[in-house]
């Protein structure tokens, strides 16, 4: 199955090991033109993008899960069709590890798997949070 051809999710949702602000913003604004995450409440920054004319609201909760920060796309119109093409990217561009779901969630999924993609590209399924760092 290509890239093309995997279902699109109706919204991406990656955890980050290093969420810097100035490297998320960066990142960001290259691959949907969003302006500066600005502060949302204590730990909460957000921040609006475009992807092929639709608006992409963006959400980072600082340390939301086992010292991992959330980053939230609330749309189905991102550049990346799903959880983990997100993570790949934000993993290249921000040079950390990221972590995200590896499918959609269904009643019955184990829900602690999850895929680890590291900076150098290596990828691998783990249990989170029992699998630590």
């Amino acid at each position: 199955m290509t890239a093309d051809s995997e279902p699109r999710y109706p919204d991406i949702e990656i955890y980050l090991a290093k969420a810097p602000v100035e490297a998320l913003n960066a990142w960001l604004g290259e691959a949907i033109g969003a302006d500066p995450l600005a502060p949302a409440g204590k730990g909460k920054w957000r921040t609006r993008g475009q992807h092929a004319g639709n608006e992409i609201p963006v959400l980072l909760v600082e340390r939301a899960a086992d010292g991992f920060a959330s980053l939230w796309f609330d749309s189905a119109q991102t550049p990346w069709s799903n959880d983990a093409a997100c993570a790949r990217s934000a993993a290249r561009h921000l040079g950390g590890e990221v972590r995200c779901s590896l499918g959609g969630w269904q009643p019955g999924d184990e829900p602690d798997r999850f895929l680890q993609v590291l900076p150098d590209g290596r990828e691998a399924e783990i249990h989170w949070p029992d699998s630590g760092r």
